[in-house]
């Protein structure tokens, strides 16, 4: 049958480039109505505080709405969307770079309401910062509603970006520049295509619905402004001057940002309500036309300003600038710069004017773009946001001469881009553009990402077998073969068939197993694979090859390969180093019924795993072994390079020390290596390990990676038990003060059993135990007897956090760890459960207020990884408290 020709019209224009016209179309429509929405309700909240201000005591009404209107503003964000704090185009560059970052509605609806709050409250920021958030939020949102492949999502967001800017300037050229040379990098067709409609959309939108968005001098001005050869030292001064100050202020909101983090530790709505305090009270001391950062753009590019009112706007201008981002209030450092930049400008040309009579307009407005190009490390997006903004073809060489030495000047003084900079101080490492922008996630293959060695069921097999698998393995579904062939996919979901369904004695696996599942080729892109399991909502994906099944991808393989992909730039994925070799080693006898691991590298934080390792090879009644890694270049080969083992063997004499105080067998080795990490692994598999104990930094510097490299990579590929330990501030001071460690294995008996007892009064009294069911929780509750003997009048508290519209959760898994507790330690036991948005900051919370010095996490191999993708949660619990965190994972059967 020959489908009829308004079908084939209709499939023609929902191809997917034809289709991106009309996303970008309807981005730039939404993204600019939101612009609007923004500028319009900031124009008039603030316009009522400054009529106000005339009318009432100004010194008493702009600090009291600076002070409640920041408050109100800090509130939002903390209660609905802490991504929405700050600029937002550092969470924009983020997502663009593939950082799993929320972008959302909410995200977008929180970031509006609060910038107009904070900004009409009278805080010294802009407004166009915040409509770039808005505008990729908004165009993330709608890439859900309608899925997409992850590439294709992401030039929707640098569209929906480029529309909020080209809105909020109300320049289309500058707002697909900004993305270009900021943001995404990437000039590819149907990147460029998508985000210029969009641009140009958002733009006209804009202009139609409020007018210009800046109305810097009036058109009589403009065309009075000329550029004369003998004002090139002037320019060329100009630029200099920009982007040394430029240089200075982003310093200054970097090292404001740290200050406030470290010394600053009150709510966000209180750091934003003071900083609003502080800019009313400070503006109320001066002329009005200092309470609109509008007004004042305009007054100091009309040329009429005489130099003190000029170099106070400048001074007034940088110091509350500086301020309300130290608060991470949200709002942008476009206007700030373009105001520094004008001011800036009209000081030069007034000096100019004394040399050369020249009028100072010219010199402000080319001050305006050198600055903000500068700040922004934009110079391009600079040049033409003035151009568009003023119309004037005078002012081009004045632009580029000014912003290409500013920008030089800046990157010579505070290299890098601010943006990248903000990003850094919450640990976001961004990969180097060039990594991004060669297209990473279409140049890896389903082959090279998949695991080959894949646990099957047959399609015959009986719910009894069925669910015994389940139960043994920590996989939460299988593939369903027959003959080698895939014939369906079962999980946990289905398993819920076999109590709804009334299913005959004789059913088998293929009576409640999914048939035909989504699957995907090994020639697949990886953009492919990530856009099938994001938009069926999959957790796993079969690789079939002639309908036989050759592997299985699941997000955590996805997550795992791309971040050895960037860690190694162009280099092949997974590169085998060579094996490690034993350089020193020393035996104990085989006492034990098991064998510990220990890899110690820092002598600061080894007494307290030796400690952890102590205990529960006492409990276990194991033995331990002692690794110290000595690292080799690649050039050598580890069996062939001389290493000094001095002071990696006293190290581990000071460990085997420590054993014999407690009458436990302790081995060790010295390995020289290309890697740690294969090291580790090389030892557990050679030494028959049963657990694996590692100290761990509690952050990470690595891009893609969670906990490190080497802890990562344990993590994944041990396959024994595997203990994290961060080491908090009671477990690292416990040192054994005045016992000799070396003098400790010849003492009495007596003298022994004080160094246990000097072990056991470590300060580790408070524990927090989070639960969330499955194995691993329930593996955390039973080292916790071991773990607590460290401790003198132990308090051990279990918890549970639940969302607040979870009603399903059944408090009986914590009583039932509470009561074993009971019976194995003498120690006080609490359960407490909690409803909370967000599990980081409740357990935070919990362990802040009760002065927890130990938290305990269990967390399963996949998962570990899988909150990378949804924001490290033991990472996040380990970088916002103070206490030692001790996070468990069983072996994998």
């Amino acid at each position: 049958m020959v489908p009829p020709p308004a079908f084939n019209s209709l499939r023609q224009l929902l191809k997917p480039k034809r289709l991106a016209i009309f996303e970008a179309v309807f981005i730039g429509l939404v993204a600019a109505s939101a612009a609007v929405l923004l500028k319009q309700g900031v124009y008039w909240f603030g316009n009522w505080r400054v009529r106000e201000s005339l009318l009432l005591p100004a010194w008493l009404l702009l600090p009291t709405v600076g002070l409640i209107g920041g408050m109100l503003s800090g509130l939002l964000i903390e209660r609905l969307a802490p991504e929405a704090s700050g600029s937002g185009i550092p969470q924009v560059k983020a997502a663009l770079a593939y950082v799993p970052i929320a972008l959302n509605l909410r995200v977008a609806i929180v970031k509006l309401l609060s910038t107009m709050l904070a900004l009409s409250s009278g805080l010294v920021l802009g407004r166009q910062g915040p409509t770039v958030q808005i505008g990729a939020a908004l165009a993330a949102q709608l890439s859900r509603w309608a899925p997409r492949s992850p590439d294709h999502q992401r030039q929707l967001i640098a569209a929906g970006a480029a529309a909020g800017l080209a809105a909020g300037f109300d320049a289309p050229i500058a707002g697909v520049l900004f993305v270009i040379e900021e943001l995404l990098h990437d000039v590819s067709s149907l990147t460029l295509g998508t985000a210029i409609l969009a641009s140009f959309t958002g733009g006209v939108v804009s202009r139609v619905l409020s007018g210009p968005s800046l109305n810097l001098v009036g058109q009589s001005t403009l065309n009075q402004t000329s550029f004369l050869p003998q004002d090139i030292p002037f320019f060329l001064l100009l630029g200099v001057l920009t982007g040394v100050f430029a240089a200075a202020f982003n310093r200054s909101i970097l090292e404001s940002l740290k200050f406030s983090r470290r010394y600053l530790r009150f709510s966000l709505h209180w750091k934003i309500g003071l900083a609003g305090l502080i800019s009313g009270g400070a503006i109320a001391l001066l002329p009005p036309v200092f309470r609109d950062t509008t007004t004042l753009q305009g007054f100091l590019t009309m040329g009429t300003a005489d130099w003190r009112i000029t170099a106070s706007a400048f001074v007034v201008q940088f110091v509350l600038s500086v301020l309300a981002c130290s608060a991470e209030t949200p709002g942008g450092l476009f206007i700030p710069s373009l105001v520094l930049g004008a001011a800036l400008g009209q000081l030069v040309g007034l000096a100019a004017g004394t040399v050369l009579g020249g009028d100072p307009i010219i010199y402000a407005l080319t001050g305006m773009g050198g600055f903000f190009g500068a700040v922004a490390k934009v110079p391009i997006t600079a040049i033409v946001i003035v151009f568009e903004t003023t119309l004037n073809y005078n002012l081009i060489l004045p632009l580029m001469i000014c912003s290409v030495t500013a920008y030089l000047v800046a990157e010579w003084l505070a290299p890098g881009s601010l943006y990248t900079h903000l990003l850094e101080l919450k640990g976001i490492y961004l990969a180097p553009p060039e990594t991004i922008s060669d297209g990473l996630w279409a140049t890896l293959t389903a082959a090279e990402v998949m695991q080959t060695k894949v646990e099957t069921l047959p399609s015959q097999m009986t719910l009894v077998e069925v669910i015994e698998a389940f139960a043994k393995s920590h996989h939460r579904g299988f593939p369903v073969v027959n003959q080698g062939r895939l014939v369906g996919i079962v999980t946990q979901t289905d398993l819920d068939k076999i109590t709804k369904l009334q299913l005959p004695d004789r059913a088998v696996l293929k009576d409640i197993m999914t048939p035909q599942p989504i699957t995907v080729n090994p020639e697949d892109a990886l953009s492919q694979v990530l856009h099938l399991l994001s938009s069926y909502k999959l957790s796993r994906l079969p690789v079939i090859s002639h309908r036989k099944l050759v592997g299985i991808i699941t997000r955590s393989d996805i997550l795992r390969v791309e971040s050895e992909k960037l860690r190694g730039g162009s280099e092949r994925v997974g590169p085998q180093p060579e094996p490690s070799y034993v350089v020193y080693q020393t035996q104990s006898p085989a006492l034990g019924q098991g064998r510990l691991l220990v890899p110690l590298s820092n002598p600061q934080t080894m007494n307290g795993l030796m400690k952890l390792a102590l205990v529960i090879a006492r409990d276990r009644d194991y033995e331990i072994e002692c690794l110290q890694v000595i690292p080799v270049p690649r050039h050598s080969s580890p069996s062939e390079t001389a290493v000094n083992t001095t002071l990696s063997r006293r190290i581990l004499k000071r460990a085997i020390h420590q054993g014999n105080a407690w009458n436990i067998p302790v081995h060790t080795q010295i390995r020289a290596a290309h890697s740690t990490a294969e090291a580790v692994l090389e030892t557990v598999k050679e030494r028959h390990i049963d657990l694996l104990l590692m100290g761990w930094k509690g952050s990470t510097s690595t891009p893609g990676r969670i906990f490190g490299d080497t802890v990562d990579t344990a993590i994944r590929q041990a396959n024994c038990d595997v203990v994290l330990v961060k080491m908090g501030e009671a477990l690292i001071g416990a040192h054994l003060h005045s016992i000799d460690l070396e003098q400790a294995a010849e003492s009495t008996e007596s003298e022994q059993s004080s160094v246990q007892m000097l072990l056991r009064l470590t300060r580790l009294k408070r524990w927090l135990v989070p639960i969330g069911g499955g194995p691993n929780a329930d593996y955390a509750v039973t080292l916790l007897p071991a773990l607590v003997s460290l401790s003198q009048d132990p308090e051990i508290r279990l918890c549970h956090v639940s969302a607040p519209n979870d009603q399903s959760y059944d408090i009986s898994p914590l009583e039932k760890s509470a009561e074993f507790l009971q019976q194995q330690v003498q120690a006080s036991v609490m359960i407490t459960s909690v409803c909370a948005r967000s599990v980081v900051e409740a357990v935070v919370d919990m362990a802040q207020n009760n002065q927890c010095d130990v938290i305990v996490l269990g967390a399963s191999r996949e998962g570990l990884l899988q909150q990378a993708i949804q924001g490290n949660i033991p990472e996040a619990i380990a970088r916002n408290c103070d206490c030692t965190v001790i996070l468990v994972r069983k072996a994998t059967a």
